[in-house]
């Protein structure tokens, strides 16, 4: 088998430039390019293990040092846990890019280099975009505990609904929603509030107790009300809708 030792460099260092963008733009490190640039030329010197003949637990290794030096390159030392997210987000993009270029050269015969370079931004441009979606899908997520009168402590994983904009007319309090079987055998609802709401295709009269208080981030809020859904939430894991005025509280 013939190598072409300039070539695999080549593209060996874009591969490796391209990773640590990635990382750069995953993890907002607002690293400079040219330390990208020098960390991936730092490891072309992984190239060398392919001219000698070593074990594969210390090729294995010496790609995990490597890893570590392009990483201390591109984007300094700060904490441990800096560095590790640094080094699991590299190899993390590795995996999936190698994956995807391995696949593509299973089931495409005339598979080359150029079609490699051309398709290696692709898949780690949707990469890149996934992540950022499931982050902004992540911070929509909230750990709410909700204390009622008998001091029974509910704690939920709660779904910011920017569409939630219930509000009981009489008290002005906003409504946060969760299932009612969550309150099954633990609070007894006694002199229950029925507020008005309106949404696509129902309207009525939703039931809704007052809660001594609930934490939403270990923020203690008083002024909300608890409406009892008769019907799950479609959000997998979900048991409480908050209320889009809550931006306004936390």
């Amino acid at each position: 088998m013939i190598i072409y030792l300039d070539l695999l460099i080549v593209i060996n260092f874009i591969f490796d430039f391209l990773l640590l963008l990635t990382v750069n733009l995953a993890l907002k490190r607002f690293s400079k390019l040219y330390r990208l640039f020098i960390a991936s030329l730092f490891g072309e010197i992984t190239l060398l293990s392919l001219f000698i003949p070593i074990t594969s637990i210390l090729f294995t290794l010496l790609k995990l040092g490597m890893g570590l030096i392009m990483v201390l390159i591109a984007f300094g030392y700060k904490t441990l846990k800096y560095t590790l997210y640094n080094i699991l987000y590299l190899y993390m993009t590795s995996i999936i890019l190698g994956g995807f270029i391995y696949y593509l050269s299973i089931e495409f015969e005339h598979f080359n280099y150029l079609i490699i370079l051309l398709i290696a931004p692709l898949v780690l441009y949707v990469f890149l975009k996934s992540i950022r979606a499931l982050k902004e899908i992540k911070n929509y997520y909230y750990k709410v505990s909700i204390v009622f009168n008998n001091d029974y402590k509910l704690t939920l994983t709660a779904f910011l609904d920017t569409g939630n904009k219930l509000i009981d007319p009489l008290t002005n309090k906003p409504v946060i929603l969760i299932n009612k079987k969550k309150l099954k055998g633990c609070v007894k609802i006694r002199s229950p509030m029925f507020v008005p709401f309106n949404s696509l295709n129902h309207h009525g009269l939703i039931v809704c107790l007052k809660p001594k208080y609930i934490l939403v981030d270990n923020k203690k809020l008083t002024n909300y009300l608890v409406g009892l859904s008769e019907k799950s939430f479609k959000l997998n894991g979900i048991d409480c809708l908050l209320n889009y005025k809550i931006l306004e509280d936390i």
